[in-house]
């Protein structure tokens, strides 16, 4: 038993086993896997959205898909994760890059959906929640949407824009805020006093 623990896990290893795993329909369930953990894969994930494989980008957008499907985030570290095996990964800033969104409805109805760099849809709502952070110096927001059980996407620079021509003015906790709504829910991105004074 110790011997197999001193083999150490390689992309190649990890991808088979995803592609066991993921013969059902939809996600592999990796919130219910709890393998050993093997140690760290040299895999990182640019802010980009792209996926390197010892310093290399991975060049095969259907095995960035394939490991995108066990992705796992454990507090604030990234796994692949299979039934047999957990590794760590890199990841410089959010795993996903939202790269285009869709509009349905109108006003508080309104429903966002976005996707991803690696195929997924997400509806923003109360379970899929945007969020903007602005850099502390420079006053520049880096916009996120939840995708799937913590794990986020950046919403890429085209979208934010196309997303700020259709934000409206709505008053949180006694302050008007600019933000949008989606799924019944309205997210918050600048107050409004700071959005006029700019």
């Amino acid at each position: 038993m110790s011997g197999q623990m001193n083999v150490r896990p390689t992309a190649e290893g990890i991808a088979a086993a995803a592609r066991m795993a993921a013969k059902g329909k939809g996600l592999p369930p990796v919130h219910l896997w709890n393998p050993p953990f093997c140690g760290d894969l040299d895999i990182r994930i640019a802010r980009d959205g792209t996926w390197f494989y010892l310093g290399t980008p991975i060049g095969r957008p259907e095995l960035v898909r394939l490991f995108s499907t066990i992705l796992r985030r454990d507090g604030d570290d990234y796994f692949l994760v299979t039934p047999a095996e957990k590794v760590g990964i890199t990841v410089d800033d959010a795993p996903f890059v939202a790269v285009d969104f869709e509009v349905d409805g109108t006003g508080q109805s309104k429903k966002l959906t976005f996707q991803t760099n690696v195929g997924d849809f997400t509806v923003a709502g109360p379970d899929h929640p945007i969020r903007v952070v602005r850099d502390v110096e420079t006053g520049e927001p880096s916009p996120y949407v939840t995708v799937r059980d913590r794990l986020e996407a950046l919403i890429d620079r085209k979208s934010f824009y196309r997303l700020v021509d259709i934000g409206s003015h709505h008053e949180v906790e006694g302050e008007s805020w600019f933000g949008l709504w989606s799924g019944g829910r309205f997210f918050p991105i600048i107050p409004s006093a700071e959005l006029s004074a700019s």
